[in-house]
């Protein structure tokens, strides 16, 4: 019997969404031709220029603090896309491998306890997801049409504060830049949604591989008069799964990046709240921001934490199988399992950050500091 849940299928929206944004090719690498010229002309385009047009702005009103702020909780979300499309391009290859073992059986025997532990962890991973995306969606179409909603903004103002070398303030030029800030900021969500979820995949296929495999300790001695040879499938399925938690690690480096980012913007945004009219369409925009960035750092928090929860469960399964009749040598041979497996599997970035709720905890105080620390410094300066 086959897995009862097509874990490819769960990321294929994804990968269409990357591939029409030019970061997912058809072959394992870039090569020359079409869709390389395609994708530097997104990336360029949408990332780069978007980004690099609201940077130059800080140069420009670096002596006001309030206009900095506006525009750096912004470029930090937007610099952490930046490296999600440096990160998909230069690792297209090894997400891909990693995307094709999600096809794999690694342990064929299935039941309907199983299925229903596959199943809860889709659902609820579905609905947090959908949470997600409704609330980035929310945030780019309140980011996008405050400033024609908000009557008591000044006229002819963009959704983000940015430096363009001519008046955008003419027609048509105003039209054509505010229609380039749509599709931009657009093209950046689509990024971080659709990167976030692939990792998202990587790290609830982990957990629900624990869950298997703790349910197949469990009950290895009633699927089989062999012992022996029950329990030897269970520990190759242990090394399936660390082999592919070791695999992934290539992601450390952008879970660095998203933990450190994450607190700083969420900080910053409380304090942007401060600063604005209280239920302005811009006042929702930065609320459906602060819950879409909260909800994102969250996702992989929980999922990292309960990767290192399930694992740690597998040494308790295997006690709560009927071990106590079998034979000695099999004894010895589940002790020895046991021993290998006590230690809890941890999803980190670079053994610097652990993705857990503790750490989740620690980025929400951290973002409290610098709300603090940004409006000390603003009634300070009044």
């Amino acid at each position: 019997m086959g897995d009862y849940h097509d874990w490819k299928n769960t990321i294929n929206m994804n990968v269409r969404f990357l591939r029409i944004m030019g970061l997912w090719p058809k072959n394992e690498i870039y090569k020359p031709g079409f869709y390389m010229v395609y994708s530097g002309l997104m990336i360029t385009l949408f990332v780069v220029c978007h980004t690099s047009t609201q940077v130059i702005n800080i140069y420009f009103v670096r002596n006001k603090l309030e206009t900095v702020v506006a525009i750096v909780y912004i470029i930090l979300i937007e610099i952490m896309a930046i490296f999600k499309v440096f990160f998909v391009i230069k690792n297209t290859k090894k997400l891909k491998e990693r995307m094709s073992l999600l096809k794999t059986n690694w342990f064929p025997r299935k039941d309907h306890r199983q299925k229903v532990l596959i199943e809860s962890n889709i659902k609820f991973w579905k609905s947090v997801y959908k949470m997600f995306l409704a609330t980035c969606v929310l945030c780019v179409m309140f980011w996008l049409i405050y400033p024609l909603l908000d009557s008591s903004e000044e006229e002819k103002r963009l959704p983000f504060l940015a430096w363009y070398p001519y008046d955008y303030k003419l027609s048509p030029l105003y039209q054509i830049t505010y229609a380039f800030q749509l599709i931009s900021s657009s093209y950046l969500t689509l990024v971080h949604i659709n990167v976030d979820n692939v990792m998202y995949t990587v790290n609830i296929y982990t957990k629900s591989q624990f869950d298997i495999l703790s349910d197949n300790l469990k009950n290895f001695t009633k699927t089989s008069s062999d012992f022996n040879k029950s329990l030897i499938e269970c520990v190759l399925h242990h090394k399936r799964i660390l082999r592919f938690v070791e695999d992934c690690k290539f992601f450390n480096w952008l879970f660095v990046c998203h933990l450190i980012t994450s607190g700083v913007s969420i900080g910053i945004t409380m304090f942007q709240l401060t600063m604005v009219v209280p239920f302005s369409s811009e006042f929702w925009s930065l609320c459906m921001y602060e819950f879409a960035i909260t909800i994102q750092i969250f996702m992989y928090c929980w999922y990292g934490n309960e990767v290192e929860l399930r694992s740690n469960l597998v040494s308790y399964a295997a006690f709560e199988s009927d071990w106590i009749e079998l034979p000695q040598d099999v004894k010895k041979n589940l002790l020895i399992f046991v021993l290998n497996v006590i230690k809890p599997t941890k999803v980190s970035a670079f053994n610097v950050f652990y993705l857990s709720l503790d750490t989740f905890m620690t980025i929400l105080k951290t973002a409290w500091s610098y709300f603090a620390l940004l409006y000390q410094i603003n009634l300070r300066n009044k």
